[in-house]
């Protein structure tokens, strides 16, 4: 069993423990009994279907190769050269410049860009991004992360259950109500967040240098990733997107903008160290 797997097995168990605990906080045994049948069925669904949500999320739609041509063309290209198959391809209407990766394994991936990468970078620097999500999906980077982006936005949703619930009472059945439910509803409202901002954090901030090595082996082109990550980082401040702070981690560059403590909990590695690394593997060529 590899990292990855028992990351994605530790992420479903925390969403199970969540759901438990919020019902039978809010519903005494029976809603622990009816919210463990819910973290069931969503830990299934989380992973047969986390790709779709997320997709879904940014209203990404398929485009094939009467669609994009060259874009098909370039993940066609690089896909042959990383030795995978034929990831689906998905174009979003976004003027903000970015792109991820998404599916549970190889055979089931899709690569998706914004409408405003496909205008801002060269076919040099946009064929750096396609290798560097390439990449991911070749180091099984995307079923982790596309779980634990499903995960931290259901930990937020678990939140709002509990505040709904300590507002309304909750369960009033003296018999099984717990008398410390209002407090543990609190505590859950407060460490939720925190919660979820962990699961960000416990997406290491390493996949991304190991992304960006891969994705400029498999383009050929170091410095092309290089000037696109640097085109990106401009186009983001300068078009900021609206984006799920639970699926930030996904895209090749955080879509969120922002210093202080945003930068210092960021689950992306600051730009200009990528790029010197990236400057680096020219020397050694």
């Amino acid at each position: 069993m590899n990292i990855n797997t028992l990351k994605t097995t530790f992420f479903l168990a925390i969403l199970a423990v969540l759901f438990v605990s919020i019902g039978s906080l809010l519903g005494g045994r029976s809603g622990a009994t009816m919210a463990l049948i819910m973290a069931g069925v969503m830990n299934l669904g989380a992973y047969w279907f986390s790709d779709k949500i997320i997709l879904a999320m940014y209203r990404a739609k398929e485009v094939t190769d009467r669609d994009a041509p060259e874009l098909h063309s370039i993940v066609r290209e690089l896909a042959m050269r990383a030795r995978i198959p034929m990831p689906k391809v998905y174009l979003m209407e976004n003027p903000a410049p970015n792109a991820f990766a998404t599916g549970r394994n190889p055979e089931h991936a899709a690569v998706a860009v914004t409408t405003g990468i496909m205008g801002l970078l060269s076919r040099e620097e946009l064929s750096g991004v396609i290798g560097h999500e390439l990449a991911h999906i070749r180091n099984r980077d995307i079923l982790i992360s596309t779980i634990a982006a499903t995960i931290a936005g259901a930990i937020s949703y678990l939140a709002h259950m509990a505040q709904w619930g300590l507002m309304f009472g909750g369960r009033r059945d003296s018999e099984e109500r717990n008398p410390l439910g209002p407090v543990l509803g609190i505590l859950i409202m407060i460490l939720a967040p925190i919660a979820a901002m962990l699961i960000q954090m416990a997406i290491s901030r390493s996949r991304e240098y190991k992304a960006d090595e891969g994705g400029a082996s498999i383009c050929g082109n170091p410095m092309a990733l290089a000037g696109a990550l640097k085109k990106l980082q401009t186009g983001v401040q300068r078009i900021p997107m609206e984006a799920n702070p639970a699926t930030a981690h996904m895209f090749i560059i955080s879509p969120l903008t922002g210093g202080g403590l945003l930068a210092l909990f960021s689950t992306h590695p600051p730009i200009n160290e990528r790029v010197t690394r990236l400057e680096a593997m020219v020397g050694r060529r």
